[in-house]
């Protein structure tokens, strides 16, 4: 008497007393708030579109005095709960210097999906069947750029410093999250040759799987038409052995390149006599469905009577 007691373990009894009544939820703590332990923690689960719930341990009020198995049993009671509920899945976001509560989360049927530099993020299937959550990221995003002045007809190539075979090849490198591909295509050749260009277009897209230089990942490898908006190159010399403007005839003949430098190199030979409309993937920017966000449509140019439609 006199005593005062949480609004969650105030539920619990009153779900507990409507339990022995017979009453609703006869026989289950159908009311009962298993998860109310993590949010008096700090930890408040979002809730996606797909059904699943986000759980994020850098919320942990204190985590410095939150054992491993008070969280696992906390855990244990919420999963009854989101199961009910009809939850499909949970991703629980662990930062590295709170590791020490993975295993408790493993002994709770949660297992590693992926890790970056301060996270591990892990997931528990909460549906029937098999899980259907999607995979992380399976492919690495090389980017190449064929930097081509129009008005002499060279191109821009380098040889790396760290290869067995001295090769002709564009100069690129990765895309960083968040990057679009023509941005990366303009920022890595100028960290590589010094030079200073503009995207204009795609050229052609690679794909392999299994790939050693992609960690074992799949690989997809895009090579960009730029011109160039300076020509004094000032190479890497960490990265490049060497680097020099050739001339486009002279790199498409030529055995002393990679076959897909050669192939392309061909392909771009053909457009600068032919016309670069015959082999352009041009881009145009339209708005997402998602407010404020825009994404990259990447295709051959399309007349003006069908870009500006009115009737078929």
């Amino acid at each position: 008497r006199g005593r005062r007691l949480c609004p969650w373990r105030w539920r619990a009894l009153q779900a507990q007393a409507r339990g022995r009544a017979g009453g609703p939820g006869h026989g289950r703590l159908l009311h009962a708030d298993a998860a109310a332990p993590l949010r008096e923690a700090g930890l408040q689960p979002r809730r996606d579109k797909f059904g699943g719930l986000s759980l994020h341990l850098a919320q942990l009020r204190s985590p410095e005095s939150l054992d491993a198995a008070t969280l696992g049993r906390w855990l244990q009671d919420a999963i009854k709960q989101w199961k009910s509920e009809g939850h499909i899945a949970v991703w629980l976001h662990v930062p590295v210097l709170q590791s020490r509560f993975i295993a408790a989360a493993a002994e709770q049927g949660f297992a590693f999906h992926h890790a970056e530099s301060d996270t591990a993020t892990l997931t528990l299937w909460l549906a029937g069947g098999r899980s259907r959550l999607p995979s992380y990221a399976t492919h690495q995003l090389g980017v190449a750029g064929a930097v081509l002045d129009i008005q002499t007809g060279k191109v821009l190539v380098v040889q790396d410093r760290n290869k067995t075979t001295n090769a002709w090849k564009f100069p690129g490198g990765l895309a960083e999250p968040g990057e679009d591909i023509g941005n990366t295509a303009v920022r890595e050749i100028f960290e590589e040759t010094g030079i200073k260009s503009e995207f204009k277009s795609l050229l052609s897209i690679r794909q392999q799987h299994r790939h050693s230089g992609a960690f074992g990942k799949s690989d997809m490898y895009i090579i960009c038409r730029l011109e160039p908006s300076s020509f004094d190159i000032n190479f890497c010399q960490q990265e490049c052995l060497k680097c020099e403007w050739m001339d486009l005839v002279e790199l498409a003949k030529t055995k002393e390149t990679t076959p897909i430098t050669s192939n392309i190199a061909r392909l771009l030979l053909y457009g600068y006599r032919e016309g670069f409309d015959k082999i352009d993937i041009t881009m145009r920017e339209f708005p997402a469905v998602y407010t404020g966000l825009f994404y990259k449509l990447y295709h051959r140019e399309l007349p003006e009577n069908y870009r500006n439609m009115t009737h078929l």
